[in-house]
């Protein structure tokens, strides 16, 4: 099997319980040497041959990189069409680019309500480890993580909803929402989407303008370097209402393990 690390987060075990988006909302710049198990992927226009980063993801072995199906996925897709660049603090610049052989998106993948939003992308050639391009650590499956725990997150996308990229890595702090209350805040949109158990809900509820948005799809949920999460969702960028929602890593850590032998 391919290596890469599962840990279970055992810190954690006394603390105490308390529409579809893509850039970081509220962020401040930050390095890629902070992050640097965090890719770009990128999408080639199929007009004008132009590459640009439209998603993220997370390095797991020299072979593959995890991140969310409906960024591998719709008619116009092909694995020719994504690639990833590695090793960079700067949207479609500097770094490593590396290309995608294949993507394996979860069997259970539904692009109408966005469950299963997972894959594992299979690389053509190895991904050369620098102190900026390293492995993540995925969270141990199966852990329940707690309500009310700082975790952060980052990315290329946009700073506002129907505001533009940063050319810079933001970083952010979001607080985990209960997941039942998050639901029911879902609800009154009428949404076809649920807030299912294997579903993530983190924002800052009350404060407006920090989340994930366009653009930071695929990307990781991060406590401290561990990655719980992956950006898939959620209602504008930033609402305070509304919190940000992510694919639980550890409801698909034992998926992953068998994806990537």
């Amino acid at each position: 099997m391919a290596l890469f690390t599962f840990l279970i987060i055992v810190l954690l075990a006394g603390a105490v319980d308390p529409g579809r988006v893509r850039r970081i909302v509220g962020g401040s710049d930050t390095t890629i040497d902070r992050f640097p198990s965090l890719v770009q992927v990128e999408s080639r226009n199929l007009w004008n041959g132009f590459w640009w980063q439209s998603c993220a993801g997370t390095i797991l072995t020299p072979r593959h990189v995890l991140s969310a199906a409906q960024c591998f996925f719709g008619p116009w897709y092909s694995p020719k069409n994504r690639r990833i660049r590695a090793g960079s603090s700067y949207r479609n610049a500097s770094g490593v680019i590396y290309l995608i052989d294949k993507e394996i998106n979860h069997p259970h993948y539904d692009y109408f309500n966005t469950s299963a939003d997972i894959s594992v992308l299979r690389i053509q050639t190895r991904i050369e480890y620098t102190p900026v391009i390293q492995p993540g650590t995925v969270v141990a499956a199966d852990f329940v993580f707690p309500d009310n725990i700082p975790v952060t997150v980052v990315g290329w996308g946009h700073t506002a909803y129907y505001g533009a990229y940063s050319d810079v890595l933001q970083e952010t702090t979001v607080i985990t929402v209960n997941r039942e209350l998050c639901a029911k805040r879902y609800r009154t949109l009428n949404t076809h989407r649920n807030i299912t158990n294997t579903m993530l809900c983190a924002g800052v509820l009350g404060v407006t303008g920090r989340d994930t948005c366009t653009g930071d799809f695929g990307g990781p949920l991060y406590y401290g370097h561990i990655v719980i999460g992956i950006a898939t969702w959620g209602h504008q960028c930033g609402h305070a209402d509304f919190p940000g929602v992510y694919t639980s890593v550890a409801s698909y850590t034992r998926w992953i393990a068998a994806v990537v032998v």
